[in-house]
């Protein structure tokens, strides 16, 4: 069910995720005022993420500017933490996404736009601790199918990455191993110096 609460002046409605109905729909969904942390859209199901602990929120900053400094200013691409992206059935809100620039329709001021209603071409997830892996793995196979070129998982409490590329097998990479960027992206990193950006000056 959805739990109807009072907040200040506003209500509001809670996602209580075990009990929904299959049937409610991606359109009803979407008419629901955002929760923080965000909510996803699965199934017919709404699922909503866990709130980020230090080790997630530093990932997941590091790797925004670190794409956003190559790519931003050769309009190349952008890289957004926790946007949410609607397709193919589903509602979901990435740890991280890239889009190539080419891609985002911006508005006529050269804003971006509110809605992003295409799958990224990038999709990164951090896993927070006790969080199953399952259900990110399947939100990056969904971005898979409708045209995601690469799919990141990172596990900083295994210290390894999946690296997940339309067609082939899964990766794991750790230590020095160089990690995968989409064709359109020149992004030399490898496991180590990623997981390097917990630390306070890395």
């Amino acid at each position: 069910m959805i739990k109807l609460w009072q907040s200040g002046n506003d209500t509001e409605f809670k996602a209580m995720t075990a009990a929904l109905p299959i049937s409610l729909t991606l359109e009803a969904f979407l008419k629901l005022p955002e929760t923080q942390p965000a909510s996803e859209f699965i199934n017919g199901r709404i699922h909503q993420k866990i709130m980020p602990q230090g080790k997630h929120s530093r990932l997941q900053l590091k790797f925004c500017n670190a794409v956003n400094l190559v790519a931003e200013t050769e309009r190349i691409a952008l890289a957004f933490p926790e946007l949410r992206c609607t397709f193919g059935g589903r509602s979901i809100v990435p740890d991280a996404t890239v889009f190539a620039w080419d891609r985002i329709t911006f508005e006529a001021d050269g804003e971006v736009p509110n809605s992003f209603e295409i799958h990224p071409d990038w999709t990164v997830e951090i896993l927070s601790p006790d969080q199953k892996a399952i259900k990110v793995i399947s939100n990056i196979l969904h971005c898979l199918k409708y045209g995601t070129q690469l799919g990141w998982l990172i596990d900083p409490e295994e210290r390894f990455i999946l690296a997940f590329i339309p067609g082939r097998e899964p990766v794991e990479l750790t230590g020095q191993d160089l990690l995968p960027v989409p064709s359109f992206l020149t992004l030399d990193l490898t496991v180590e110096q990623v997981f390097g950006w917990l630390k306070a000056g890395g």
